[in-house]
């Protein structure tokens, strides 16, 4: 039986992405194929996140069905296209914005802002589009993190609007910005999701996959307006391993699932502290926080982040580990935790959304 485009395309009928189930021929993932007279055969084919942890099975798949239809060897060529949360049409205040993930801890101190710039620089490294939404009014942090911009915030030159900042090709949008240096920012709730509702509406963000937004602590007014303003596809909880920090974070988690908010996983930052000159492991904080409350809720822990004075210095000095160091163990832990969050994130926006209120509420 000769080698055709068709009996290719029919070979792979039933091959489905491992991570949502679905065809993907029916999905539109495989996007070209192509075969020479020897019987070689080329397949393009669109992965739905960055750094998607599932190629190889996808891989073992697909070749498995074509098996021996292509007798002068199969070649698979990878692309990305991350599929987009839909939105209802009052929430749909972005619409170039496929994908909208916040960062939450319900407390300060757990590296919530570290987590979120570090993770927005590692979605970009694994090839997405991203944006970051610094939503910490009171208290923002992100601009001090990613140093000097090669663009500052100002209005946007075409038709009007506000152009984000831009830090390494990511755009960046904070309170910070407008704020004299050290003033404190005294507003209440209205004032907070006015100026929500502008950085949403107003700023010209372009075309993402993804705009990580870093919330403030607590349960306030910032995380009720954004709920109420965009569908966020999903939230990443960051706790440190103790106790007393798990106490504040079950309050975030039971805020998202009364606002129908889906948990991705949960993130345990500070897990470990590993001596450089003696390799000696310590568990500064205590153990298994993380893990215990990603089992109370029933959703993944993500990853576990070490500290690591690298990571500290990274921030204060506006060079954040991932980008100046991504080979090191820490920043690896940052990676991995992007691409976790990017294939939950991507399962809930192909398969429809779930509701939150599905995860066991944590007392």
């Amino acid at each position: 039986m000769s080698t055709t485009v068709e009996s290719i395309r029919t070979a792979l009928g039933s091959v489905k992405d491992p991570a949502t189930g679905h065809s993907i021929l029916g999905t539109g993932q495989l996007t070209a194929v192509e075969v020479t007279d020897a019987g070689a055969v080329t397949l393009r084919v669109d992965l739905i996140s960055p750094g998607y942890p599932l190629r190889d099975a996808l891989e073992t798949s697909i070749r498995e069905a074509i098996g021996d239809a292509a007798p002068g060897g199969l070649d698979i060529q990878w692309g990305l296209k991350v599929p987009r949360k839909a939105a209802r049409q009052d929430l749909d205040r972005l619409p170039t914005v496929k994908n909208i993930i916040a960062v939450a801890a319900g407390k300060g101190g757990v590296g919530k802002s570290t987590v979120s710039v570090n993770t927005a620089l590692a979605l970009q490294r694994l090839g997405a589009r991203v944006g970051l939404l610094d939503a910490d009014i009171y208290g923002p942090s992100v601009p001090k993190m990613l140093g000097e911009p090669e663009r500052p915030a100002g209005t946007a030159t075409d038709g009007g609007g506000i152009a984000p900042a831009l830090y390494r090709g990511i755009a960046v949008m904070s309170v910070d910005y407008f704020v004299e240096p050290g003033a404190a920012v005294i507003w209440r709730g209205p004032m907070i999701h006015k100026l929500l509702t502008q950085f949403l509406e107003d700023v010209r963000w372009g075309d993402l996959d993804y705009l990580v937004v870093d919330l403030p602590p607590g349960t306030g007014d910032a995380q009720l307006s954004l709920a109420q303003l965009i569908p966020i596809t999903g939230s990443i909880i960051v706790t440190t391993p103790q106790e007393v920090a798990l106490i504040d974070v079950r309050k975030a988690v039971n805020m998202f699932g009364k606002l129908e908010v889906p948990v991705l996983g949960v993130v345990e930052n500070m897990s470990h502290y590993r001596c450089p000159a003696c390799g000696h492991h310590d568990e500064i904080f205590g153990a298994g926080g993380g893990k215990r409350l990603a089992d109370e809720i029933g959703v993944e822990l993500l990853n576990k982040i070490p500290i690591d004075p690298a990571i500290a210095f990274g921030g204060e000095a506006g060079a954040p580990v991932v980008e100046t160091n991504p080979d090191a163990a820490h920043s690896k832990a940052f990676i991995e935790l992007a691409a976790a969050a990017a294939l939950g994130a991507a399962k809930r926006s192909a398969t429809g959304p779930k509701r939150s209120s599905l995860l066991r509420t944590v007392d």
